[in-house]
């Protein structure tokens, strides 16, 4: 039996359930889906490796230029796409004209979906159809090579209808064996195909138990540290000295971090999530895979606070990030005029003023406010003397009128800090068809 195709997929209760309009592409519906993605992230093409249908609600399409929409189109076609398929009747009261034209020259399958229906319904029954195709046997065309590793983590990243004992026999057919006692971190990475970076990390943490597989966009696995007693800081989260012996922490999401940053390629971009019991239950694993997937959309689609290195993966982690997460709960789209009334209310003489003058106010404000108003650290971060931080601090605290190390400001401060870089990095994105919803 084949892999599955565009034409079953479309045949599933979600899909159809969304009253989904064929606009273009009649004649590729036979064409092999590998996976379906839902995003609000318009990077282009560079998410997809081909057979992916990706969903979307079509926000990204409003507020941009006919030969953008074309050239979004061209991309995802010129990528092997499975298809598009785009919510119209929200952000979208119909489909852009253009966006049909180029699909039709494109042969490019396009669709209008007219009803809402909740993506994550779609993805987890086209995706758990997939991967029974899979497990069959009888694919054709496999988007993975274990499957059954695979499988299991996808139906935890999406949170899929499972039980405990289900999870533990398949975690047990995957050769994942946690032990009593064992802490969990969920690792995403995007910029590779091979699990050869978490595999390396493993061997670097000594002792650890991973379950892994390769997915079109990133690298999922679970990482299982043992119990070694005596946890330290169990309250953040922290596990015994045995635990990342030699790279310098007590603290799993570090230790992982640490030990991925060590053994990671340029060019990757790598998130690690919470660190949770193994024994807590399958919601747990569940909970840590799907931070370090959304934290490591953010860090694909939001400006790093700091500046970035000029060598080597950038590795991060849920905790890192959880401001920025929390300020897009629901997505950007749905909170943009909050942020953007809030970034004017708190810091609107700063940006007045770097209008006005070349500067970088801003951003030194939150790295300083992020790395505990520490002058040497905030100094050594942007790469400037503390002379030179001095006067920035000083010009801040003039416009703002305030002192910085208030303590009752510094919450108002860095979240508007935080969520400037949010809106700033969605409109450049937005004019480089890196579009965030």
């Amino acid at each position: 039996m084949p892999a599955l195709t565009l034409r079953e997929v479309l045949a599933l209760d979600p899909v159809r359930a969304a009253g989904p309009e064929l606009l273009a592409g009649a004649d590729a519906l036979d064409r092999p889906v590998r996976w379906v993605h839902s995003s609000e992230v318009y990077e282009g093409a560079n998410f997809l490796d081909g057979g992916e249908l990706l969903l979307t609600n079509g926000f990204g399409l409003t507020d941009v230029g006919d030969e953008v929409r074309r050239r979004y189109v061209r991309e995802l076609a010129a990528r092997g796409a499975a298809g598009l398929a785009v919510e119209i009747g929200r952000s979208l009261p119909s489909m852009p004209p253009e966006v049909t034209d180029e699909a039709r020259a494109r042969g490019l399958p396009l669709l209008a979906l007219h009803r809402v229906v909740p993506f994550v319904r779609i993805t987890e029954a086209a995706n758990r159809a997939i991967v029974a195709r899979g497990l069959s046997g009888r694919a054709v065309v496999r988007p993975w090579g274990d499957d059954h590793t695979a499988a299991l983590l996808a139906d935890l990243a999406d949170r899929a209808a499972l039980n405990q004992p289900e999870v533990e026999a398949r975690s047990a057919l995957a050769g994942f064996h946690p032990g009593p006692g064992a802490r969990l971190i969920g690792v995403s990475v995007h910029g590779t195909r091979e699990t050869g970076t978490v595999d390396r990390a493993v061997r670097l943490l000594g002792g650890a138990a991973v379950m892994r597989a390769a997915f079109p966009g990133d690298v999922l696995a679970l990482v299982a540290l043992p119990d070694t007693g005596g946890r330290a800081g169990a309250g953040r989260g922290g596990t015994g000295a045995g635990v990342g012996a030699g790279l310098g922490s007590r603290d799993p999401v570090r230790a992982v971090q640490e030990a991925l940053r060590t053994v990671a390629g340029a060019g990757l971009t790598v998130a690690v999530g919470h660190a949770v019991d193994a024994g807590g239950g399958w919601l747990h694993w569940s909970e840590t895979l799907r931070a370090a997937r959304t934290t490591l959309e953010l860090a694909l689609t939001v400006p790093s606070a700091e500046p970035a290195p000029a060598q080597g993966p950038l590795v991060t982690s849920a905790r890192a990030l959880a401001l920025e997460r929390e300020l897009t709960r629901g997505g950007i789209a749905a909170n943009r005029e909050r942020l953007t009334a809030l970034v004017r209310h708190t810091l609107g003489p700063l940006l007045a003023w770097e209008a006005a003058h070349a500067s970088d106010l801003v951003r030194t404000l939150e790295v300083h406010l992020r790395h505990g108003c520490s002058p040497t650290r905030t100094a050594a971060l942007l790469h400037i003397g503390r002379q030179s931080l001095y006067q920035r601090l000083e010009r801040i605290e003039t416009l703002l009128d305030l002192e910085i190390d208030d303590p009752d400001l510094l919450g108002e401060l860095l979240t508007a800090a935080c969520a400037h870089r949010v809106v700033r990095g969605t409109a450049v994105v937005v004019g480089g068809l890196r579009t965030v919803a």
